[in-house]
């Protein structure tokens, strides 16, 4: 009888299932990378490998470009109707560094989130199919330029929110990683959020400093990736106090002149620089 009503109840108590995780010693082991700084015209790149194990129990490859307050270089969106690959996108506009931007339909070819270059209008903000007014989850979080201001926008429900806004460049994305310096809670229901991927983010820190970030994933034991709470963590760890997640996966690449793509992009499954995707935008450090 006892074992009967000990079963019985294993099944009518739920399991528990987000237990809380202490990030002590993940904080600190970011704090204390000797990260590899190559210096840049006015902005530094910087790397760390986390080998098997030593960052979130997994294996990371982090790459940050960081452009201090001050720097001439600015930011620029990039866009290419047809596909491009990030470093193509970098090229043309003989930029000193790029990274991959918002999400787009790979089948259509054409971004799934708001984005205007210098006053154009050259996406919008997909509804779900049977929703025209709410946004989808990548769509919650708005990246604003105006010369050498980088802003970061929490918008409302409205789909079209973005057309009020006086900016010439703007790019939505999604979600909102930090803000005012305070995690912003993410669903537990999707395994976009739930599972590790290769991850691209973007931060700004409280003296004006911003924070380009390339997370490697899918390859075990070397680069297993991110989740969003995993990112939204290191961001913060990094020093920002707001912070977006941009478009990741097979998209996440980071280029610099004279030396290509620095990360491991894994479109071609191989662990080298050769896996760039074809995207439809990306962000531009000129």
């Amino acid at each position: 009888m006892k074992r009967r009503l000990l079963i019985l109840l294993t099944t009518l108590v739920p399991p528990v299932l987000h237990a809380q995780v202490d990030y002590t010693v993940d904080s600190l082991r970011v704090a204390n990378a000797e990260w590899r700084v190559d210096s840049l015209e006015g902005c530094v790149l910087k790397r760390y490998h986390f080998g098997d194990g030593t960052l979130f129990c997994s294996a990371q490859h982090l790459f940050v470009i960081e452009i201090p307050a001050g720097s001439p270089r600015r930011l620029a969106f990039a866009h290419d109707a047809d596909l491009a690959t990030t470093t193509t996108l970098a090229e043309r506009a003989d930029a000193l560094a790029a990274i991959n931007g918002s999400f787009f339909d790979m089948r259509h070819r054409h971004p799934v989130c708001y984005l205007r270059i210098d006053g154009t209008q050259v996406g919008e903000n997909t509804p779900h199919r049977s929703d025209s007014i709410n946004r989808k989850y990548y769509q919650h979080a708005v990246l604003t330029l105006a010369g050498n201001q980088v802003r970061l926008l929490v918008p409302d429900s409205n789909r079209r929110w973005e057309e009020s806004l006086g900016q010439s460049d703007i790019m939505t994305a999604g979600p909102m990683l930090l803000r005012q310096g305070q995690y912003v809670p993410q669903r537990d229901d999707r395994t976009f959020v739930t599972h590790r991927h290769n991850r691209t983010a973007l931060g700004t820190k409280p003296d004006g400093t911003t924070l380009l970030l390339v997370a490697d994933g899918r390859f075990a034991h070397k680069a297993e990736g991110l989740t969003l709470t995993e990112l939204e963590r290191v961001m913060r760890w990094l020093g920002c106090t707001e912070a977006i997640n941009l478009d990741g996966g097979g998209s996440s690449t980071m280029y610099i002149k004279d030396k290509g793509v620095v990360n491991y992009p894994s479109d071609n499954g191989r662990h080298d620089h050769e896996g760039e995707r074809p995207v439809n935008n990306a962000i531009l450090v000129l």
